[in-house]
């Protein structure tokens, strides 16, 4: 006799599943292409850097900028590195840029990097002889197609004594708005301070005290500024004084006048001065007109020898 079944559902019966054959084929077949395949040509390309030489193509210990120290008339040398990580050639064009672009000069402005390498390119920076001393920036530009441009910061210090001097010039006071022009007379970047007053016939009318404007001076660099007055005056005869400070004992000032005269005012009175002048003139030719007249008819009445004298004396004549 045989036992009796479990209650519930009977258990279904097992089957043992294997991968068709074509599937695996497929996917090895996959895996191969992938591991084989070579990295994309946008990948290959947008890996490549350029930095200041030293530190090892990984970067470690690499210096941040170029730095380069001398006197004028002197030549500086260094090098860049740069590096191409991808599986074909690497063609980089070089280029300087900035203060400093124009005396950059490299062994070869067209580098072509083999694939998996990098290349040391040299350089040189020579100061001209009449080279500022102070401190000016550049940088060097890496150019390769079809990715966007590398740069390198150059840094120079030119060696020498340095001199700041500041001066404003060129004030002019037009309506509500008061314009100057700064100029960088020294060797060193500046960032002035500008204090403006402005007295009037009876008395001061603006004072703004020192205050920093928004900009370095380069030396050398003359910059044109507007200061704006709102509440300029309607009437009054104005002197505007403009006083400009920055670091190193650099300092200046400027005056400016202008008369502050009502336009409508000055038209009614022209005018008026015009009608006035019209009225004595008529006046003036009048009287004349009258005096004119007067000694004529005066002239006129004067006595004339009658017309019976003249006969007679005719006459004792003949006889």
């Amino acid at each position: 006799m045989e036992p009796p079944m479990p209650y519930g559902r009977p258990p279904s019966p097992s089957y043992e599943r294997r991968p068709s054959i074509p599937y695996v084929r497929l996917l090895v077949g996959l895996v191969l292409v992938l591991l084989l395949a070579p990295p994309a040509a946008a990948e290959e390309g947008s890996g490549w850097t350029v930095r200041p030489a030293g530190g090892g193509s990984a970067g470690r210990d690499a210096r941040p900028y170029v730095y380069l120290e001398g006197t004028s008339e002197a030549v500086l040398q260094d090098r860049i590195s740069v590096t191409n990580p991808a599986r074909a050639p690497l063609t980089v064009r070089l280029r300087g840029d900035g203060r400093a672009g124009p005396w950059l000069r490299f062994a070869a402005e067209t580098v072509t990097v083999p694939a998996r390498t990098r290349a040391d390119v040299p350089f040189t920076l020579a100061l001209p002889v009449n080279a500022t001393p102070g401190d000016l920036a550049g940088e060097i530009v890496a150019a390769a197609d079809g990715s966007e441009e590398r740069r390198v910061p150059v840094r120079v210090r030119i060696g020498g004594p340095t001199l700041a001097a500041l001066t404003v010039e060129d004030v002019e006071v037009a309506g509500r708005t008061i314009r100057y022009a700064l100029v960088n007379r020294g060797n060193v970047p500046l960032r002035p301070r500008l204090a403006v007053r402005a007295d009037g016939a009876l008395g001061e009318l603006l004072d703004r005290p020192a205050r920093p404007l928004d900009l370095e001076l380069a030396p050398g660099r003359r910059v044109e500024l507007t200061e704006p007055w709102p509440d300029a005056p309607e009437l009054d005869s104005v002197t505007v004084r403009l006083r400009v400070a920055a670091e190193d004992g650099a300092r200046d000032e400027a005056v400016a006048s202008a008369a502050y005269v009502p336009v409508a005012p000055v038209a009614g009175g022209g005018l008026l001065a015009l009608g006035v002048l019209a009225v004595l003139g008529t006046g003036a030719y009048r009287r004349r007109r009258t005096r004119g007249g007067t000694r004529e008819a005066e002239v006129d009445d004067e006595p004339q020898p009658a017309e019976e004298t003249r006969s007679l004396a005719k006459a004792g004549a003949e006889s």
